[in-house]
């Protein structure tokens, strides 16, 4: 359906030391974030949930129909290897550096400021361009009387994400939390529709569809949960010690995972009796026309553009941490910065949107699987440097690096083509 999905697809200011098993002091607001509130990051981060049941994942299991269940359960297992080497990290490594504070336990600031600086870059474009991704491709589709208003939104949309980041932590906070609550909402209730109304084909578990074409939508599914490292940037803001922010981490992002996991699996699975469903604008919303009625159907897609808009948050409240961190500048300043930077681009995407935001998407996504595969692999050094057991820490970045390769020639592939 879009760009970005045609791309994947292929068709605070102290860091932890790297010797030390010490969390970084918080960065901005001296009091810490909740469990809650970092759960609410988790779940927006992770596509967000609605996005990826309604419309990626569908889409993609698209290739592999007749084990829509079974590609989507694969991908889940697939991604679990990046996901276990965040966490070993964030068991001795907690900071506003993220997962350049990580690799820089690794491997020195050196290579860190390498993956910092694809990172950035990656992330900077994102929260540039999505916008219109949000307004020119996703809301067309669900409104058709959009279009009209597709140049005030394109202006609108990014004053409002920056008001919310400017306006202070606890409102950005409050924001994505709302967020992460309303789409897995949506998402769940998507997903019992659909259970309730298609009887799922036991083919869907099986490997029923072309080997070929399964490992296609396994791995390009597993790709959409990138973004889930997000969170560990506030890793300098969870308070207490390093166990009790190793605990909190934890427990959010796994939390949010499985959850968005299992949404996604409900909501795609019993697709496989259907599969014409998978080929709609928006999947989700297909479903939601036939089974319930007009009213679900477009709040399931308003709700696709929100969960998108969710993640240019999470996109921002990262790069902003990072940003502090790296440079040692106030994070007001930073978060001001990156506001006026999304603000002031708005108007030149209006020139010509389709192209720009193709020619921004491809050096994004590039950078950011570079960068991610810079912090999978030295995670076996940073593995040796505490004594424990390197076969499974090779095992990890083995996998782990795998998935990166194949973002990164996915996006190759696609930009060929």
């Amino acid at each position: 359906m879009t760009a970005f999905l045609s791309r994947m697809r292929g068709g605070g200011t102290h860091q932890t030391r790297p010797e030390g098993g010490v969390s970084a002091p918080p960065l901005g607001p001296a009091r810490p974030v909740g469990q809650w509130g970092f759960t609410g990051v988790a779940v927006t981060s992770l596509g967000g949930p609605l996005a990826l049941a309604a419309l990626y994942a569908p889409s993609i299991a698209a290739g592999a129909s007749s084990s829509a269940g079974l590609a989507m359960v694969a991908a889940a297992v697939a991604f679990g290897f990046p996901l276990a080497i965040w966490l070993g990290y964030a068991r001795h490594v907690s900071s506003s550096g993220g997962l350049y504070s990580f690799t820089e336990a690794a491997a020195g600031r050196r290579v860190a400021l390498v993956q910092a600086g694809l990172w950035a870059l990656s992330y900077l474009l994102y929260v540039v361009y999505t916008t219109a991704q949000i307004v020119y491709d996703t809301l067309p589709a669900v409104l058709p009387g959009e279009q009209r208003y597709q140049t005030p939104l394109e202006i609108v949309i990014p004053v409002v994400l920056a008001g919310v980041m400017i306006a202070g932590r606890r409102t950005a906070l409050l924001v994505i939390g709302l967020l992460a609550a309303g789409q897995l909402a949506l998402a769940a209730a998507l997903a019992g529709t659909t259970v309730a109304n298609l009887t799922t084909p036991s083919g869907s578990f099986v490997g029923s569809a072309p080997a070929g074409s399964l490992a296609i939508a396994s791995g390009q599914t597993a790709l959409l949960y990138i973004c889930g490292s997000l969170p560990f940037f506030m890793g300098g803001e969870l308070g207490g010690n390093l166990r009790q922010a190793s605990r909190t981490s934890r427990r959010g992002v796994l939390g949010a995972y499985l959850a968005t996991v299992v949404v996604i699996i409900a909501a795609v699975a019993p697709l496989a009796a259907d599969p014409a469903l998978m080929h709609a604008p928006i999947p989700g919303m297909a479903v939601a026309q036939r089974f319930v009625g007009h009213g679900f159907a477009v709040a399931v897609g308003i709700g696709v553009a929100v969960s998108v808009a969710g993640v240019i948050l999470v996109e921002y409240l990262a790069l902003s941490r990072l940003t502090a961190a790296v440079t040692s500048w106030p994070l007001r300043r930073v978060v001001i910065g990156i506001g006026a930077v999304m603000v002031a681009a708005a108007p030149v995407l209006l020139i010509n949107p389709d192209r720009i935001y193709d020619a921004l998407l491809t050096p994004s996504l590039f950078a950011l699987w570079l960068s991610q595969l810079v912090t999978f692999a030295v995670y076996p050094r940073f593995v040796a440097r505490r004594g424990a057991r390197m076969v499974p820490a090779w095992v990890l970045t083995a996998g782990a690096a795998a998935l990166a390769v194949y973002g990164l020639w996915t996006t190759i592939q696609t930009t060929s083509i």
